[in-house]
């Protein structure tokens, strides 16, 4: 037995050898050990992104050639580095930073060294890269934009970090994606499918074709052309508006929740973060923490919404039961309740009922409305989670479950939100500036349009949502299907008659728009700041929410403009000439358009920076815009006119 025992060993060795080639060259499969190969260069063949086209069919977004310098660092050879770096236009020190970062990355495995070369760069470049060895040039699609507007809208693409790798397959160091916007929420709609080239390479190391002819090579799918619901030109004239302003702007379709407009002021060209100057421009942006051009206010802006949250305590008083229509309530220039006094703009004695209560945004009858909800039953605890629940089914205070890349939650308090600060008693005196919109309320600009949105239908709304049309796709359920309100239908008609009222005799009298029923409501909030520690009063924001035509409403809008003074001296401007450019396609107010773009309101955000005094509640003069910067946004108005045209 032990003389065959050597002789065994051996034929087992052998057949364990031959299996295990059998399964790495048979059973596993050539085209799996391609991507493991050192003698086959893997060269991806990227997809041109899905084109991005506005709601009327103008293209948005669109492709431009781009190039990529490659690198597979253990493959770099001797050559005359300094004449490299002078092609590339970058120092010895940063080819030094880039080929430790690549060789980091992987020693064997390409990665990007520097991208996004021009054509003129890549003209230059291409006739000598033969002799930088380790290195060769990466055809790539790059974004090419073919508007100036829309940089919050439609968002950029950037190269991927490490994150974005692990969580999905998909990307590779040096890969672009969809940073923000657009570009971001429909990522894996607009970037298409890689394809992969299999290029052999003989004993020195130089490509010698296609690796059997090709066999397993892919070709790249371009990515999925998208429609958004966003009007160009009416994008374009609300940013126009908001020159020289912060604020957000949202204008939405009730009839289907499209997003119309979303202006977020101030705003930038989205083309300066394509190419080589996008990570130095991005730099620049987000630096920025005084204007901050990269926060979208229209999403992310959380404010108090002021007096248009005074409809909403109205819908809250009828549907309870508390208050009518008719029932009026005496003014005294405001309310009084325990030891204070809440100021009112009504003169003193002035009886008012529901729609001269809304049209002259009467404080004492709103926190008359308010009180009495949460005391209906005696318990207003009670009473604060119905009046909450009730506007919590207007889409405030939570996400919208939208397909916009941010936003906030904002607030409507409830009492568990309160037995933190009032853990014994609770009375409705004690959060009595819920009823004018201040205290703890706080919404976001497209949480009001919604608003409005779901008060032109008389007590529903549909999601608010930025796509249009996927190539023909059917859009997702959660945007084709009503969301209904607490409140029953009936009860919309008074509020909307008191917002009519607003346009027609109330605090927006003035804004009116010829041949066009507008419903309306001025808003204005108390601004503090913490200055040097201290908290400092300035200048109130403007707010204004509107819909329009009364009947068949085909616009609903929310605005905020910062440091606005009253709600219809910017705001109310804004939103009337929005509503108009949309439902006619021509202003016939041009002394509110006249006015807008003459009037800045940069002296008013520079203030609490400068350490300069200011004055409060309207007293400030305005800055009118000095000539050339006049001139500049009539040129702009002149060039939107003809395009519109």
């Amino acid at each position: 037995m032990r003389q065959f025992l050597l002789f065994l060993l051996v034929i087992l060795c052998g057949f364990t050898f031959i299996g295990r080639l059998f399964y790495l060259q048979i059973y596993k499969g050539s085209s799996n050990n391609l991507y493991e190969d050192n003698a086959i260069r893997k060269v991806w063949d990227y997809p041109k992104r899905g084109f991005v086209y506005d709601r009327n069919g103008n293209l948005l977004v669109g492709n431009q050639p781009s190039y990529d310098v490659m690198v597979i660092p253990r493959e770099v050879g001797e050559f005359d580095v300094d004449e490299f770096c002078e092609l590339l236009k970058i120092s010895r020190e940063t080819y030094d930073k880039k080929l430790e970062r690549a060789t980091r990355y992987s020693p064997r495995l390409a990665s990007p060294f520097v991208p996004q070369l021009s054509k003129e760069d890549y003209a230059v470049l291409q006739e000598k890269m033969r002799k930088f060895e380790g290195f060769y040039i990466q055809k790539r699609p790059l974004r090419k934009y073919q508007t100036t507007i829309g940089a919050n809208v439609l968002g950029d693409i950037g190269e991927v970090n490490n994150r974005d790798i692990k969580r999905d397959l998909y990307y590779q160091m040096g890969d672009l994606k969809g940073k923000q916007g657009i570009e971001a929420s429909y990522e894996k709609t607009l970037r298409g499918v890689k394809g992969i080239k299999f290029i052999q390479k003989d004993r020195f190391n130089r490509d010698i074709g296609p690796y059997k002819n090709g066999k397993f090579d892919t070709i790249p799918e371009q990515g999925k052309d998208i429609k958004i619901t966003i009007d160009a030109n009416l994008q374009a004239y609300g940013e126009l508006l908001m020159e020289n302003k912060r604020g957000g702007v949202i204008a939405i379709e009730p009839s289907s929740g499209e997003i119309l407009a979303m202006v977020a002021a101030p705003t930038y060209d989205p083309n300066i973060l394509v190419g080589r100057e996008r990570s130095k421009n991005f730099t620049k942006l987000y630096n920025d923490t005084i204007a901050k051009p990269l926060f979208n206010r229209s999403l992310q802006g959380v404010y108090e919404p002021g007096s248009p949250f005074k409809l909403m305590n109205a819908l809250i008083g009828l549907q309870e039961g508390v208050i009518t229509p008719d029932e009026k309530v005496t003014c005294y220039a405001g309310y009084k309740y325990a030891n204070r006094f809440m100021k009112c703009h009504c003169y003193r004695g002035r009886r008012n009922n529901m729609t001269t209560g809304i049209q002259e945004s009467c404080n004492a009858y709103f926190a008359t409305t308010y009180r009495r909800i949460l005391d209906k039953n005696g318990n207003a605890s009670e009473g604060i989670d119905t009046w909450s629940k009730h506007a919590q089914s207007f889409g405030l205070g939570n996400f919208l479950n939208n397909d916009l890349f941010v936003g906030q939650k904002g607030r409507i308090p409830d009492r568990a939100y309160y037995k933190r600060i009032y853990p014994k008693s609770f009375y409705s005196t004690y959060t009595i500036s819920n009823a004018i919109g201040q205290g703890e309320v706080q919404t976001t600009p497209i949480q009001l349009a919604n608003m409005a949105c779901a008060i032109a239908n008389r007590g529903y709304y549909y999601t608010p949502h930025i796509i249009k049309d996927i190539e023909g796709e059917p859009l997702p359920e959660k945007f084709t299907k009503p969301k209904y309100t607490t409140i029953e239908r009936q009860y919309f008609d008074p509020v909307i008659e008191g917002m009519h009222a607003v346009y027609k005799n109330g605090t927006a009298k003035f804004l009116n728009v010829k041949d066009i029923e507008i419903c309306g409501k001025t808003g204005t909030v108390e601004n503090f700041a913490k200055i040097d520690s201290l908290k400092t009063q300035l200048t109130d924001h403007s707010i204004f929410l509107a819909f329009a035509p009364k009947e068949n409403p085909k616009i609903a809008i929310a605005v905020f403009v910062e440091n606005g003074y009253w709600g219809s001296r910017f705001a109310g401007k804004v939103a009337s000439l929005m509503i108009e450019k949309h439902i006619k396609g021509d202003i016939t107010r041009k002394d509110l358009e006249e006015w807008l773009l003459k009037h800045s309101l940069e002296d008013e955000y520079a203030k609490p920076y400068s350490g300069e005094p200011f004055n409060i509640n309207g007293k400030t003069q305005l800055q009118i815009v000095e000539e050339p910067e006049y001139y500049k946004l009539k040129r702009k108005l002149n060039q939107l006119n003809a395009t519109t045209n």
